[in-house]
């Protein structure tokens, strides 16, 4: 499960075994998560998170989409 970013609390990865499925990204904090497409950007799941909170979190893919979707690439292409 590589951490591919940190942004204050919250941990964004990805697992190994998601290679077959479109590129996205999962999201925790504590015992909330999320699951959010990258292409094009989208949340495809959450659990726990607020509405406020899942926005501030679709900001951050956002904001951090060129890194989230390099690492992906990087670690399921090579």
């Amino acid at each position: 499960m590589p951490t591919v970013l940190r942004s204050g609390a919250y941990r964004f990865y990805f697992y190994a075994g998601d290679k077959d499925e479109p590129s996205h990204v999962h999201v925790e904090r504590d015992n909330n998560r999320a699951k959010f497409w990258l292409d094009p950007i989208r949340m495809a799941d959450s659990g726990g998170f607020s509405g406020v909170e899942l926005n501030r979190i679709a900001g951050l893919v956002k904001a951090h989409h060129d890194q989230l979707l390099g690492a992906w690439n990087d670690y399921f292409n090579d």
